[in-house]
């Protein structure tokens, strides 16, 4: 083991342990603190933030008995649940050392030791506790996201007749461990939906583990998914678990189910069916239990039909199914998503509250939104930081396709000279979206003269 970067208290009221202990672990460990009193360790551990700490069961007040000792244990997992206790006992007190694990204590030595011992104690518990900390932290932040909301459905924003019907479905389904299958176009808040089914079920306090299928290649899929044994591969350097096995007792979201090709439809399919994961190189089973939540934007009906998805899959993973209404058909929801959006990019690039003109909402609410929720995101965060007003124009806004309407008017004879400019310049400038250099080269100008038309026509 070399020299780690790890923090260590020793409290021992033998001074000569402390010393020898003190000596031998600074050649391996950056930061060895001690201390004789144990009545010390409250201000210790507030000053200082250590991983591991090791204790002594028996001090001179209670030589043999460990009382005190295990007053301290518990004394120290209350300052910090986090923090890796190894007990000391200079009796061979078995028993003794197996109740303080039981209280806590994650390992425990028995004097004399030789220094082998010692570091190898010290190396094992340190590598037990940083898988503890990891799964504490990970709950700890989940805690802190659920309890941002007082509503369960606080996150979701809509106000819609489509949307409130999802929500209602939502609902009734996050309290069962029921298969959900989310069916929706890009950009429509699928993984969304799939964290609040999560935050409104009985496994609100475990992991959520969220796999995009899309971006996991064929020859990665099963060692990404279920995990790997060391040696199973060239660089299986260690064993690693898989997804199902990190979600286990929480929620796995598979995005993009759609994707995947026959034969690993079928390796998902017999791992959902007996509820094992084989690690790759193993031979194993491991049990998961996991609630599986599914989306995609893809046509699984027609994908059965035709026979590129397995009918027996897609049984399996659509108990319940929820149909995401596409940005056009919740019109009512686009101020409100506007707002949230201006909200947290005005607070992200640290600039004034910024609101839209009447004539720039009127816009918003036309157009036919391919790109969904994501697509009106990325235009709200480019007006934030391209415009210089805190009133949003309509020309703040370079939409990804021109609206029905606007494509009509270019079509339509005009024998007015700056109305078909007008009509044409807004054409060109969507066509690039909204690259002002790609636009001005196609219509045969310099920047500056587009940016004069831009705002005489108030583009």
């Amino acid at each position: 083991m070399g020299k780690t970067d790890s923090r260590i208290l020793i409290i021992d009221d033998d001074e000569d342990v402390l010393l020898a202990a003190k000596l031998f672990l600074k050649q391996h460990i950056k930061v060895v603190h001690t201390d004789k009193d144990p009545n010390n360790i409250p201000m210790l551990l507030k000053n200082e933030s250590y991983d591991l700490v090791l204790l002594d069961m028996n001090f001179s007040r209670d030589a043999t008995s460990g009382k005190e000792g295990f007053y301290w244990l518990n004394k120290i997992l209350e300052l910090d649940p986090t923090i890796a206790v190894v007990l000391i006992t200079a009796y061979g007190d078995i028993e003794l050392a197996v109740q303080g694990i039981k209280e806590g204590a994650t390992n425990f030595l028995l004097k004399p030791w030789d220094n082998k011992k010692l570091l190898a104690t010290i190396d094992t518990t340190l590598e037990v506790n940083r898988s503890k900390k990891e799964v504490f932290d990970l709950k700890s932040k989940q805690k802190t996201l659920m309890e941002q909301g007082d509503q369960p459905f606080s996150h979701i924003i809509g106000q819609s007749a489509p949307m409130m019907s999802v929500l209602t479905t939502v609902q009734k389904v996050a309290k069962t461990d029921a298969n959900v299958l989310i069916l929706g176009e890009n950009g429509t808040g699928k993984e969304v939906i799939a964290r609040a089914l999560h935050r409104a079920s009985p496994r609100k306090d475990e992991v959520f583990i969220s796999v995009d299928l899309g971006a996991i290649s064929e020859t990665l899929f099963e060692s990404e998914l279920f995990g790997y044994k060391k040696g199973a591969f060239t660089d299986a350097k260690e064993d690693r678990a898989g997804r199902f096995e990190a979600a286990n007792k929480g929620t796995i979201f598979l995005d993009e189910i759609g994707n995947l090709s026959m034969p690993l439809q079928s390796k998902l399919l017999s791992v959902l069916q007996n509820r094992k994961v084989v690690r790759l190189g193993s031979v194993k089973e491991t049990p998961v239990d996991v609630r599986l939540v599914c989306a995609t934007n893809m046509p699984l009906y027609q994908m059965v039909e035709e026979g590129k998805f397995r009918q027996d899959l897609m049984y399996r993973i659509n108990t319940v199914e929820i149909h995401l209404p596409p940005l056009r058909d919740r019109v009512l929801d686009i101020p409100l998503l506007v707002n949230h959006f201006l909200e947290m990019y005005c607070k992200k690039y640290k600039l004034p509250f910024k609101r839209l003109h009447t004539s720039t909402l009127k816009r918003l609410e036309k157009h036919n939104w391919p790109g969904n929720i994501r697509e009106l995101q990325h235009a709200v965060e480019r007006a934030v930081i391209m415009s210089e007003s805190n009133i949003l124009q309509p020309n703040d806004f370079f939409l990804s396709t021109q609206d029905k309407q606007e494509n009509e008017e270019v079509v339509t004879p005009n024998t007015n000279l700056e109305a078909t400019e007008k009509m044409l310049i807004r054409k060109v400038i969507d066509k690039h979206g909204g690259n002002i250099s790609k636009a001005a080269k196609e219509l045969g100008i310099t920047r500056a003269s587009l940016y004069r038309r831009i705002e005489k026509y108030e583009l």
